[in-house]
This record gives structure tokens, C-alpha cells and sequence, in this order.
């Protein structure tokens, strides 16, 4: 088939879980189907257009400018957004010339498919009906709990204000949309209640088996490790709630606990947890990020605020690590609490968790080990690409 497949981003670098999640089932969806790709290009990456064959018959690389959030700019973008009726996060990317562009394209090529990745093509993207839009999270959710999570009044009812313009615009394009893939049934039932639709169906979280498990020695990185873009909210709001309130009771017991961040774009505030404290180590963007889940004695998913699936759950299974998380952190996977993953939700519960880990090394590598051979038996990237080129194929109409 010819396979339109339209996204906010190109995916190198490959450093997000959305990112992630749909380069791994393209790889698969190119050897069966004729991908065109419809992308925003990022001037500071041209090795996301440059490699887009890697995964697509051919790529239309779209210029949108769309500012850093540490720019003057960007301040005046949520000055802008005050006064918009669509969410921040859709309005930044949001653009009607690469609507137009679509519509030629679209009248042109005659597509068999048409895929949407992610919720904000949707607020350009011209057919919504004859689309399947491809969330990988339900934003309502995450925006709802940055509210509830919020520490100050005045950011309680900022995020209050974006979460009900997201519940909105969110509603409004699955509502419109051909047919809806949510990347667990925990979605695929949030999105039936809260939006009213029924043309939902669910993938699972796959990984890249071969890629994680270690293949030798390595050395030690950290007693316990976080692993996930900086630059993302929810990813900031579980580190600080570590950091400030995890870690401490930790070392009540071990003084000498080390804790690495792993992500790309870490802002002020959690490089200056490191300045603060010689036993947090924040690395930045990695070549790789392997050496430091294997090196690691405990893997760490302290989240507060998300959605859809945390694809570092299964990679730090694969990578035969240890694993402590809240029960947002591990939403929407599959998962034996006690067995294969630790769930602890609150601050005294989560450091005794982490310190079984530390302390009991038998105990942690029989869960690390049995999470392992879970992911081995049912999560691989091709399982997930058939799924997906099934509800494809039988659910979602045609886009011509």
C-alpha cells in the first residue's frame, strides 16, 4: 500500500519515546509498504531529513519555525497562547501553509493510507476522516495531572487553563479522526470515556530486545539511575520529587547513594541538583545510553505526571536492571508488582523499595531477570508493527 504518514518531527535524533515507538514499527512498515513521510525539519538536526530512507520511500521535509523554550521567543509564544483557543503544545507547531501542502499532496499522490503521529498534525492535517491517529499518550491526562501536581496557585491555574483547551482540541480531533491507535488499553478506554468516540483500538509497548541485554562486563554508573528527555515536564517534576523527597530517606540509611539523570536538555534547575550534591551526576544528551542503565543498580521511574507508555520501563527490563516506579510511571504495561517491577507511590515507600534493591542483590536480580524474559516472550517491535499494520489495514478508511 501507499502509506501517507504525517508527524510533527523527523526521527533522528532518535531521543524521544514517541520518537522511538514509531521509528521502530517504520522499519518494519517500510519493508511491507510504500512510506511517505511528512515531517517539520529542525535546521540544528539535518540528519533527520538525510536519513529519513532509513524508513520512508520518500520525505517531504516542511520549514516551520518553532521556538526553544529558553528563548525570548518562546516567552512571547505563551503570551500569544493566553489568548488562543488551542493548547500551547498544539499551537507552536501548528500550520496552515503545511495543511495546504497536504492537500496537494494529498490530491496528487493518492494515497491507500493516511497515518497521523500524534495529536498536533491534527490541527492541520486536511482529512481528518480518512485518517489513523496514532496517540501515543491521551494529553488531557498528562496536562490534568501538571495541574494537580502544580506547587504554586499561579501555575495550578496556568495548567488548569491548558488542560481544558487540550481536553477541547483532543476531543475535537479524535472525534473527527478515521480510526484511533492508543499505545495501551488504559488509553484506549480514557479516550472511549472521556471524548465519546468507539473507533479505538490498542497496540503494546514493544522493545528492541537485542539492542538492551548486555553482552559483557560493564562498569558502574550510579546506585540508581534515571533515563528520559530533561526537557519534558513530567520528566522534570519525577526528578525533582526524587531528588527532594526520595533520595534523602535513602541515605538516611546508605549516605553514600549516587543517583544519575540520563537525558537530553536538562535545564537550570536540575543541573543545578548536581552542582548542589557531589553524589548526583546529570549527563546531558549521551552518545549512549546503555552503559548507564547496565551500570546501574537500580533503574528509577519516580513519575507523578504522564500518559500513554513509558518505553524505559521495558528498555531497563531488556537491559536486565532492577526497577523501581510509580504506578504512573508504569502505566498501561503489563507487569507483575513484586515479580518482574517494584511499585511504590509514595516517598518513604519508593527509598525502601530502592534500598531492597540495593541490599537484597538476589532478590533483584530474580525480578530483573524474570522482567526480562517477560519482555522477551511478548514485547518485540515486529509483534507490535503487525498489530499495528493490521488495524491499518481492517480499520482505518481509505485516504482517498
Amino acid at each position: 500500500m501507499k502509506v501517507l504518514w504525517v508527524n510533527t518531527n523527523f526521527m533522528h535524533p532518535t531521543n524521544k519515546g514517541g520518537s522511538i515507538r514509531t521509528i521502530e514499527m517504520l522499519r518494519y512498515l517500510h519493508q511491507w509498504h510504500e512510506i511517505h513521510y511528512v515531517a517539520i525539519a529542525d535546521p540544528a538536526h539535518p540528519e533527520g531529513p538525510a536519513r529519513a530512507g532509513e524508513y520512508s520511500f520518500r520525505a517531504y521535509p516542511f520549514s516551520h519555525a518553532v521556538a526553544d523554550k529558553r528563548s525570548p521567543a518562546f516567552v512571547l509564544e505563551v503570551i500569544k497562547g493566553l489568548f488562543s483557543s488551542l493548547p500551547l503544545a498544539m499551537q507552536r507547531y501548528s500550520s496552515a501553509a503545511l495543511g495546504d501542502q497536504l492537500r496537494v499532496l494529498m490530491a496528487r499522490e493518492r494515497f491507500d493510507r493516511a497515518v497521523v503521529d500524534h495529536l498536533t498534525p491534527g490541527s492541520y492535517f486536511p482529512h481528518l476522516e480518512q485518517s489513523l491517529l496514532f496517540q501515543h499518550n491521551v494529553e488531557t491526562i498528562i496536562w490534568r495531572r501538571h495541574a494537580e501536581q502544580a506547587s504554586d496557585p499561579i501555575r495550578r491555574l496556568y495548567f488548569g487553563q491548558q488542560a481544558q483547551r487540550m481536553f477541547e482540541f483532543e476531543r475535537r480531533v479524535c472525534q473527527a479522526s478515521g480510526h484511533i491507535v492508543a499505545v495501551s488499553a488504559t488509553d484506549a478506554r480514557r479516550m472511549r470515556e472521556l471524548f465519546g468516540v468507539t473507533r479505538v483500538s490498542e497496540i503494546p509497548t514493544g522493545v528492541n530486545l537485542e539492542y538492551y541485554t548486555p553482552t559483557g562486563p560493564v562498569a558502574p554508573s550510579a546506585d540508581m539511575v534515571f533515563i528520559g528527555s530533561m526537557d519534558w515536564l513530567a520528566n522534570i517534576d519525577g526528578v525533582t520529587y526524587f531528588v527532594n523527597d526520595v533520595l534523602p530517606l535513602i541515605r538516611r540509611r546508605r549516605p553514600d547513594a549516587t543517583f544519575a539523570v540520563v537525558g537530553r536538555n536538562p535545564g537550570k534547575d536540575v543541573l543545578a541538583m548536581a552542582q548542589r550534591d557531589p553524589g548526583i551526576r546529570v549527563t546531558g544528551t549521551v552518545p549512549d545510553i546503555r552503559p548507564y542503565l547496565w551500570g546501574a543498580g537500580v533503574s528509577v521511574v519516580p513519575l507523578r505526571i504522564g500518559g500513554g507508555t513509558r518505553l524505559k520501563v521495558y528498555e531497563s527490563m531488556a537491559a536486565r536492571v532492577p526497577q523501581v516506579s510509580t504506578m504512573v510511571g508504569a502505566e498501561g504495561l503489563d507487569f507483575e508488582p513484586g515479580v518482574n517491577i517494584a511499585i511504590a507511590d509514595t516517598a518513604e515507600a519508593f527509598a525502601e523499595e530502592c534500598l531492597r534493591m540495593l541490599e537484597d542483590r538476589d532478590r533483584a536480580t530474580r525480578m530483573a531477570t524474570a522482567a526480562w524474559q517477560m519482555v522477551a516472550d511478548r514485547f518485540s517491535w515486529e509483534q507490535v508493527a503487525r498489530t499495528f499494520n493490521r488495524i491499518m489495514i481492517e480499520e482505518t478508511p481509505s485516504a482517498t
